[in-house]
């Protein structure tokens, strides 16, 4: 999200005067975004290397297995038909960076809508998938994320809706599949936010943010995030909570939304 300072590390370190402790990272191997947090609320930086991690004492949350080629417009491989040895490759990549990086989140982004394939067949793959991923992972304090995502940001995705998600969740018989609940995706595609959470709380591993329609601050647009961060707080969920946005006005100036969340 410091869109304007790639690779700034200064910067990234000034940032963790406010805001320390936990990281986010959505691709290792190239720029990455990277969520650093105090009380589970988020601002961003972006870096041009994990090490920095590390370097400033820091504990990995997530990061996203490797999608396929971003560059030839690949979003994932976990549901696509006749990928499966490449899912398994990419999945075992992630593993060693989890090794590294000692994160107990992974979030295996379900892809595109392949032409000529069948949802049904879309879907089979990803539960089988996701089961294998989860028997990978039996030996390891490590769950793993899906995530529904609108296909206004990203047409053709596979996965969009919540009960979608967690009835996949469901069919892979393990409990270390979980959701990744976007707010901003759900309220485009569903909304009913805080019903949604509350009726899916058991089975969410983790949470973004961003306002809509613009994807800007969470302060800014139609989602009433101070209610929902109650909620949260109110139901015990105990896990993180990510801002995922493109800032409005440059990063420094849009973070005041996050200091009331930081004390």
């Amino acid at each position: 999200m410091l869109q304007a300072f790639p690779g700034n590390t200064t910067l990234y370190r000034s940032l963790l005067l406010a805001a320390q402790d936990h990281v986010e990272v959505t691709y290792v191997t190239a720029l990455t975004v990277v969520n650093l947090c105090r009380r589970k609320y988020f601002v961003l930086a972006r870096i041009a290397r994990s090490t920095v991690i590390s370097d400033n004492g820091l504990t990995q949350v997530l990061f996203n297995c490797p999608p396929g080629d971003w560059t030839k417009g690949e979003r994932g491989l976990g549901s696509l038909p006749a990928r499966e040895d490449d899912f398994k490759r990419s999945f075992d990549q992630a593993l060693g960076y989890v090794d590294v990086l000692g994160n107990r989140r992974l979030h295996v982004m379900a892809g595109l809508m392949q032409a000529g394939m069948t949802r049904e067949q879309h879907r089979a793959t990803y539960v089988k998938n996701l089961a294998w991923a989860a028997q990978k992972i039996a030996a390891r304090d490590l769950v793993l994320v899906i995530e529904p995502i609108n296909t206004r940001d990203i047409p053709g995705f596979f996965l969009n809706r919540q009960d979608e998600a967690h009835a996949i969740c469901k069919d892979t018989g393990s409990d270390r599949v979980k959701v990744q609940l976007d707010f901003y995706h759900c309220q485009i595609v569903e909304g009913d936010l805080a019903m949604k959470f509350r009726h899916y709380l058991p089975g969410i591993g983790h949470i973004q943010i961003a306002g809509v329609p613009d994807r800007h601050e969470p302060d800014l647009g139609e989602i009433n995030y101070p209610y929902l961060f109650n909620l949260i707080d109110e139901l015990g969920y105990d896990g993180w909570v990510a801002g995922e946005y493109r800032p409005k006005a440059g990063t420094s100036a849009g973070l005041g939304w996050a200091r009331p969340w930081l004390k």
